[in-house]
């Protein structure tokens, strides 16, 4: 299932900030020291982002349909372009504003060369010199036309392949304002281009260097806080079991903060939207949140097979196909649904989906069609999942919650056995947990270098405190 999620509320800076924050601040700090660290975080949170996710990637900002700053970029285009071809049009020709086009077109053509390409870098920057076309312009003699061309086939050695059809378009195009308005559309994309390129070639490098950066970054904010780290300290206090400490010694207290730290990630995926999150899991929060309405989702979908096997098992013939047919069908209804009161809102459908299977099922098998009863049964005990009671829907999430459990405190590479009822959502459980796994170790050095007091607190006064 295919999944796309904003974080509600405000950006992850924001989050990040505000949360911990005591009455009054440890020491007067200026404006520009405070700016300085939130800065720091914005650009911590990119880094992040980057070493993360492997898919990352920059995206054109569009916004949405009426709203007014649509509205007004429409309109500022249309001007623009609108005004470029009054004065194309005029006796003899104006170039005032083609002038600036040409060199914001030359600027970005800069913008996407790479730095060994000295000499392309040259021949862009003498063939659109503004100066030289604004004195061909004067004495009548500018082809812009020509130019057009030249900035196309410049453009056509440095574009992505995808980006090869839309050139060639261009090229064929006759109407100038139309080929400078492409050019410009093409060129914005092509920067993304360059910027993503640039991303995945220095990935490797981000990812050996995040953990270090981020340590720095969140001193940076830890300073600018009376107790920036309260939040964190009580969430993983509340993971503390007593016979974790009794008879502890140094030594197996690293095994035990690492069990520590995996109970409270596992709890992240049943967090509540009221909660506030802990400080150093907030740049994840709309990940975290994107696992756990996820795999809230698996687990309803989950339930949904086996209510339907357990009510028409008998009937059915090569169970495991039917299963996967089912599932895929259910995942299409499910697909759209980004939190749980979206899906609770769309199985009314899974409801029909199923009976509908199960009935084609039948059909294509020459075996008796369901009678009345039996549809209405089947419909109503899919429904009843809707409860987050469901004896089946809670034994679901149990074990999902246990298999994960299991995968983030394993220090091996030993397969893990897929537990009962959940073999065929082991696609979705595995993506699931691949996302998962990743940001504990990320986050796990901020928490163990910035919790000394806690951990001491935790481990009852030891005279020598573990997080040294």
């Amino acid at each position: 299932m295919k999944r796309q999620r904003t974080v509600s509320g405000s950006s992850p800076v924001q989050n990040f900030i505000f949360p911990g924050v005591a009455a009054s601040p440890p020491k007067f700090m200026s404006l520009e020291e405070v700016m300085k660290a939130a800065k720091g975080v914005s650009n911590m949170v990119l880094a992040h982002e980057i070493a993360v996710d492997k898919n990352f990637k920059l995206e054109k900002f569009e916004p949405p349909d009426n709203s007014v700053e649509k509205q007004v970029r429409d309109v500022m285009h249309k001007a623009f372009w609108d005004q470029l071809a009054e004065q194309l049009a005029q006796e003899p020709q104006c170039y005032e504003q083609a002038l600036i086009l040409l060199q914001e077109v030359r600027d970005n053509l800069l913008d996407i060369t790479l730095p060994h390409h000295t000499r392309l870098r040259q021949e862009i920057s003498d063939t659109l010199d503004v100066d030289l076309i604004k004195q061909q312009a004067e004495h009548g003699v500018l082809d812009f036309s020509q130019y057009s061309q030249y900035v196309l086939s410049i453009m056509a050695r440095l574009c992505a392949p995808v980006r090869d059809e839309t050139i060639r378009n261009l090229m064929r195009e006759t109407e100038i304002v139309t080929v400078f308005r492409g050019v410009m559309e093409t060129l914005d994309l092509m920067r993304l281009d360059m910027a993503n390129f640039t991303i995945q070639q220095i990935r490797p490098h981000i990812i050996a260097q995040s953990v270090t950066y981020e340590k720095k970054k969140f001193a940076e904010f830890l300073k600018t806080q009376n107790d920036g780290l309260e939040l964190t300290r009580d969430w993983l206090i509340n993971h503390v079991r007593e016979d974790d400490i009794e008879g502890a010694d140094e030594l197996s207290m690293r095994g035990i903060v690492g069990s520590v730290i995996s109970r409270a990630y596992l709890e992240l995926l049943s967090w509540s939207d009221e909660k506030l999150l802990p400080e150093t899991v907030v740049m994840d929060g709309g990940r975290i949140f994107e696992l756990r309405d996820r795999l809230s989702q698996v687990c309803i979908l989950g339930s949904v097979l086996l209510v339907t096997m357990s009510s028409v098992g008998p009937m059915i013939t090569q169970a495991d196909a039917f299963k996967l047919k089912l599932k895929r069908n259910l995942c299409i209804i499910l697909d759209p649904a980004l939190s749980d009161s979206e899906t609770m809102a769309l199985m009314e459908n899974i409801a029909e989906q199923v009976v509908k299977e199960v009935e084609d099922h039948l059909s294509e098998n020459e075996k008796p069609p369901l009678p009345t009863s039996a549809k209405v049964a089947l419909k109503s005990q899919v429904l009843e999942i809707k409860s987050p009671d469901h004896r089946i829907r809670a034994l679901i999430m149990k074990r999902a919650m246990e298999f994960i459990g299991t995968l983030l405190s394993s220090t091996t590479a030993r397969p893990v056995q897929m537990p009962p009822g959940l073999s065929t959502l082991q696609e979705e459980l595995a993506n699931i947990c691949g996302t998962l796994l990743p940001l504990p170790e990320g986050n796990q050095t901020q928490v163990k270098d910035n919790l000394p007091f806690g951990w001491a607190f935790i481990l009852e006064n030891q005279t020598k405190a573990f997080f040294a």
